[in-house]
């Protein structure tokens, strides 16, 4: 059986010798080292040769988060685990930028960091309920965000004469009742509401309607 090797990187010596106590119970993880910096990882971590970098986010010097995207820079096949007391979204965020493979909080139970050992060996991401709730989180927040300030900056692109349109015909006036209310020609109504439909990217009319209503550009 080819083993896992392991590379425990945290400054706090009973933390490394706990997790080297339990994974030493099985048999297809081996630890090849014990380092207490991120220093400390740089200068050994060639000879060390390890597959997976269990390490801390929080230690003296260089941060985990600093030590996984040099790790990741010189060999990105290296699996990069960061265990922490901490459990915020910037810190889970800036993890994932610099590369991890997974992130735990420190209480994890051994059969969840054998379980994320063996899934991330294997190629895949680990992170636990806690972690992906607040990964969702900020990733559903910057979707809503982003999509409001495309939507705001989509209605800043119609003309005052557009938005009339939009409003009239999204509260479910014909052509000939907007054209008959704004005093112009139905076929310049028509024009408008092509050009809204282009500058909002929609397709017809009842788009615009869900589109007007979902922006509470309309009221009933």
């Amino acid at each position: 059986m080819e083993r896992i090797k392991i590379l425990l990187v945290d400054d706090h010596t009973v933390v490394r010798d706990s997790i080297a106590i339990m994974l030493a119970q099985f048999n297809d993880i081996q630890i090849v080292g014990s380092l207490s910096s991120g220093e400390e990882l740089i200068s050994k971590m060639r000879d060390l040769n390890p597959d997976m970098i269990i390490m801390d986010i929080h230690m003296k010097g260089m941060s985990g988060i600093e030590a996984t995207r040099w790790v990741k820079e010189r060999n990105s096949k290296i699996k990069v685990v960061l265990l922490s007391m901490e459990v915020k979204k910037e810190l889970v965020s800036a993890g994932i930028q610099s590369g991890i493979d997974g992130y735990l909080p420190k209480e994890v139970e051994k059969s969840t960091l054998i379980q994320a050992i063996r899934a991330i060996s294997k190629g895949e991401k680990y992170f636990n309920e806690a972690i992906t709730n607040l990964v969702f989180e900020d990733f559903y927040n910057k979707e809503v965000s982003e999509r409001q300030t495309k939507q705001h900056l989509q209605l800043k692109e119609l003309s005052k004469r557009e938005m009339e349109v939009l409003q009239l015909v999204a509260s479910g006036k014909s052509d000939r009742e907007v054209a008959e209310q704004l005093f112009i020609s139905t076929k310049t109504v028509n024009t408008h509401k092509m050009h809204i439909l282009d500058k909002l990217g929609l397709k017809n009319t009842a788009e615009l309607v869900r589109y007007a209503i979902k922006n509470e550009l309309i009221t009933f």
